[in-house]
């Protein structure tokens, strides 16, 4: 990814670098920086401290929440910033809660571990089910995660290993730690009151001295504001490539998701796949996904529309504008995978500030 220039170290294939900021970390110059969001469309990132501590004493976050992919990275951060929490906000006794984890994710997995460990006084709560966004993927995706420390566990050594068998991983991992996990319990409320908060939840209440958020962004998707959007044929994640065997589809995006799922399904027989992106190059995406797409696009199996965009959905059709020139195509279902919203009004209510960077550092 990088080429010497003038005896200077240039950046010439960043889209080999995207997905995480190690490098950041391991540069023992510090002359990294890294990058959020485009030109066009911003990112919506939380202010945190080193120690993952939001502008709001006591609360913190870790994970995809705080801007950061990946699998390890969101382990990482959890067990990082428990290590933080667990530095300030140990309290007496039955005077309260130590910490409230929110989200069952890999990073509120990574932080429940390490807050057992610790002998922290917690509760976890998860709105849905173990694994957070991990366990909305396709079924039968490579997570292609990599080693990783998880407290009272040790180093992990996976390197490619399905959303399944990762799942799978996660339960024995709690069953033999005996770890807690509330879940189907949604967090509603958050209010700051002596020295610490008041959680609220849809089943109950907690007093704490802090908490982690660790509950990602993809929980609202990002929608296209298009007429027709709302018709039963659009989803906003694949679930599974064989329920559109035989049918003609439009993927919608130019991440990994949208990739994934145009890949697992132009596979298929007697398919016909579209994917349209609105930029000119698949610049977010991994080099394994952008190669199968190629080899893809070249055998005919796959219909690739780079600057494109929706502008209909109707029943049977979709209408298509592609650099002025208006594309009709045949249509049975429309997946679109343009990433989530961020929570910005929760975490603003609760006086988290918010930066949205556009292409910035």
């Amino acid at each position: 990814m990088l080429g010497v220039i003038r005896d200077k170290a240039e950046l010439v294939n960043p889209a080999h670098c995207i997905g995480h900021g190690a490098c950041k970390t391991a540069c023992p110059m510090h002359a990294i920086t890294l990058v959020f969001g485009t030109s066009e469309r911003g990112v919506d990132i939380p202010q945190v401290t080193p120690d993952f501590e939001t502008n709001v004493p006591g609360i913190f976050i870790a994970g995809e929440l705080g801007g950061m992919g990946l699998i390890r990275n969101a382990v990482e951060q959890g067990r990082q910033a428990m290590e933080s929490i667990s530095r300030t906000c140990r309290t007496e006794p039955h005077e309260r809660l130590d910490v409230v984890i929110v989200g069952a994710g890999p990073a509120g997995l990574s932080a429940t571990l390490a807050a057992t460990e610790k002998k922290l006084r917690f509760v976890t709560l998860e709105q849905d089910s173990l694994g957070g966004t991990v366990a909305h993927f396709p079924r039968g995706k490579l997570v292609m995660t990599a080693p990783v420390k998880l407290p009272l566990v040790g180093t992990v050594k996976f390197r490619e290993i399905s959303k399944e068998s990762l799942l799978e991983f996660w339960e024995g991992v709690i069953e033999k730690t005996g770890i807690q996990i509330n879940f189907k319990e949604r967090l509603e409320t958050v209010t700051q009151e002596n020295a610490g908060f008041t959680v609220r939840t849809s089943k109950g209440s907690y007093t704490s001295k802090c908490i982690l958020l660790a509950i990602g962004r993809r929980g609202t998707p990002r929608k296209l504001g298009v007429p027709g959007e709302d018709s039963p044929a659009v989803v906003y994640r694949l679930i599974d490539p064989q329920q559109y065997r035989k049918q003609k589809v439009l993927v919608v995006g130019g991440g990994d998701a949208a990739l994934e799922a145009a890949i697992s399904i132009a596979e298929l027989p007697d398919t016909e796949v579209s994917l349209s992106y609105r930029s000119d190059a698949f610049s977010r995406a991994k080099e394994k996904n952008r190669s199968k797409v190629s080899d893809l696009q070249k055998t005919g199996s796959l219909n690739v529309l780079m600057s494109s965009n929706v502008k209909e959905i109707r029943h049977g059709n979709v209408e298509v504008d592609q650099q002025g020139n208006l594309i009709d195509l045949h249509n049975d279902a429309v997946i679109v995978c343009a990433g989530g919203i961020l929570p910005t009004p929760f975490l603003k209510g609760i006086g988290i500030e918010i930066e949205t960077k556009y292409g910035t550092v």
